[in-house]
């Protein structure tokens, strides 16, 4: 009898356990969607680039709404200015390209990721740094680390004088951690 009560008794915990992880991975879900994963998995590869840290970008430039517009005037699930989105058309040799197709989530993941492996590969694989200058620009970000009020080294930054371009780190990095568990787990299924 005491066994039938203890194996009921786990049965009844690991149910529980169960229960509270599967409405935690949908409370999760819903806060951090995983749209167009088929699409980012695929850009990230061929750029060498964690699909988590793709989804934390889009997730934290545009909740991946396909048809964000920002004040400064970037555009789309990864937020590209025209002027960036043109100079990587340029590089990839994207035929019949138009600003106008930025709103399309394959292009737009497409140029995102090859901009971020580019940044990546300008700061040595600082994501800080890449982040970082894919919100502010490079050109603030090279500034910056000449300076010896944020870099010390001039390899790496010891404070992001923009209050948005800190938050904007931030909230990716956490977001890589979180998007890192929900692929593993969720996106598996997807």
């Amino acid at each position: 009898m005491k066994r039938a009560k203890k194996r009921g008794w786990l049965k009844a915990v690991i149910l529980t356990a169960l229960a509270v992880l599967v409405v935690g991975a949908v409370l999760a879900a819903a806060r951090y969607p995983l749209k167009h994963l088929d699409i980012i998995r695929e850009n990230a590869g061929k750029y060498g680039l964690d699909p988590a840290f793709v989804c934390a970008v889009i997730h934290t430039e545009s909740k991946f709404r396909e048809n964000a517009l920002s004040p400064k005037g970037a555009s789309g699930l990864m937020q590209i200015t025209e002027p960036t989105a043109d100079w990587i058309a340029a590089q990839l040799g994207v035929n019949n390209y138009s600003y106008d197709d930025i709103f399309e989530p394959s292009l737009n993941i497409k140029l995102g990721c090859y901009y971020l492996n580019w940044l990546l590969q300008r700061y040595g694989g600082d994501e800080r740094l890449a982040l970082a200058a894919y919100n502010a620009g490079f050109g603030n970000v090279d500034k910056w680390l000449r300076s010896p009020d944020y870099s010390a080294d001039g390899n790496s930054l010891s404070f992001i004088p923009f209050q948005e371009t800190r938050d904007f780190v931030q909230r990716v990095e956490s977001g890589a951690r979180i998007y890192g568990i929900l692929i593993n787990t969720i996106g598996r299924f997807i």
